[in-house]
């Protein structure tokens, strides 16, 4: 075989592998992106709240802040730094506001973690965990005439 017939035969083959190059096999559906974590919607979230106390305090949080435990916050995985969130105990029906400063909890089905003093102004220190809906409340929403909203940020004496 000559050097010019050889170079007649690779134009072809060249032409072929160059079109099956751009086909390709039929795409499959791209799979659903996974849910984004819960955060608290307007009816609330239903699970479990738990709280974190004494050793955790004067510790930096997620947001910076120190962790006051007689503060009224929290930590939620998903909802921002700073929001005010209604907790409400569905065994007594008793409800706190509390602000959001760090992220957890970090133990499978529990959907908030309150400070000391949030605890127990719901009643569930002995319980040491309560059946609680959460809900956001919407910057300038009321907050129901609760006097917990006032000390949402700012701790509170210990006597």
């Amino acid at each position: 075989m000559t050097r010019q017939s050889a170079r007649r035969g690779l134009g072809p083959a060249v032409a072929l592998v160059a079109a099956l190059a751009c086909t390709h096999a039929p795409t499959r559906p791209a799979p659903e992106p996974p849910a984004p974590a819960a955060r608290p919607q307007e009816r609330g979230e239903v699970g479990l709240a738990s709280f974190y106390g004494r050793r955790f305090h004067g510790r930096k949080t997620a947001s910076g802040e120190r962790y006051d435990m007689r503060g009224l916050t929290c930590a939620h995985p998903s909802a921002p730094f700073g929001a005010r969130l209604r907790v409400t105990d569905l065994e007594t029906g008793k409800s706190v506001v509390v602000t959001v400063t760090d992220r957890g909890p970090f133990r499978r089905g529990r959907i908030v973690d309150l400070s000391l003093a949030a605890a127990r102004r719901l009643g569930m220190l002995e319980r040491g965990v309560a059946r609680v809906r959460v809900e956001a409340l919407a910057d300038g929403q009321d907050d129901g005439g609760e006097e917990e909203a006032e000390g949402a940020t700012a701790p509170r004496s210990s006597r």
